[in-house]
């Protein structure tokens, strides 16, 4: 069951299923009466609305901004079921998004791509599970991108940071509560593009680390204090 839970300040976290098989963000929100400000949309109108019932059932308020951390399926797919929102993207994530948009997202189309590509099986049987019905589905590009950094009027700071998980890698600093969401962007690149090389990017978290940031939360991974996330870094 969807839950939010307090990180610091103004932000709340509500992780997202722990079970690899479910290829599920968490997402967060910067709480704001004058329009909060969501990070990651859910992996699918399903899942966002179960983030939607969490919201009321913890009194925080709807969000007026959305913005994307990167343009995988589990961090967006869920977007077109969150009304009213702006929703706020890098423009190689808004380029990428525009081509997944105009995919046949079905069933069929799913086995053929895996037919195509066994590697894609594990990500596309976790689509699989998390659509309800492909009639709903429609994946929504942002409508106001940013190439390196954006602040949105209540003070989140939105800044393209790359990496090899995605090209368009963004994490969402919110000063006034000392956190900063670092979406996927220290992961290896998807389990289908990624090598035995392949290993977490923590020369890009050290570049990140900052002594006014107290909080580091990343989109599968428990939140960790800068202490934490600086003894990570050392190894």
């Amino acid at each position: 069951m969807a839950e939010f839970v307090h990180v610091a300040g103004r932000v709340w976290v509500c992780v997202g299923d722990p079970d690899p098989e479910f290829v599920q963000a968490g997402v967060a929100l910067v709480a704001d009466e004058r329009g909060s400000v969501l990070v990651d949309a859910g992996q699918s109108p399903s899942h966002a609305r179960e983030i939607q019932a969490a919201l009321a059932a913890a009194g925080l308020p709807a969000p007026r901004w959305l913005v994307y951390t990167h343009h995988h399926w589990d961090h967006v797919w869920g977007a077109c079921a969150w009304p009213d929102v702006e929703i706020v993207g890098h423009a190689t994530g808004a380029e990428l998004l525009r081509a997944e948009a105009a995919r046949p997202w079905s069933i069929p189309y799913l086995r053929a791509e895996v037919l195509r590509n066994r590697r894609l099986g594990p990500s596309f049987r976790a689509r699989a599970l998390a659509v309800d019905s492909w009639d709903e589905l429609t994946v929504l590009p942002p409508t106001r991108v940013f190439t390196d950094e954006l602040e949105l009027p209540t003070g989140v700071v939105v800044r393209h940071v790359g990496g090899r998980h995605a090209p368009d890698s963004t994490v969402v600093v919110v000063p006034d509560s000392g956190v900063m969401l670092l979406g996927d962007s220290w992961y290896p690149p998807p389990a289908h593009l990624r090598t035995p090389e392949d290993a977490p990017d923590l020369a890009l978290v050290a570049r990140l680390l900052d002594d006014d940031i107290g909080w580091y939360v990343s989109s599968h991974s428990p939140p960790m204090t800068l202490a934490a996330a600086r003894a990570a870094v050392a190894g």
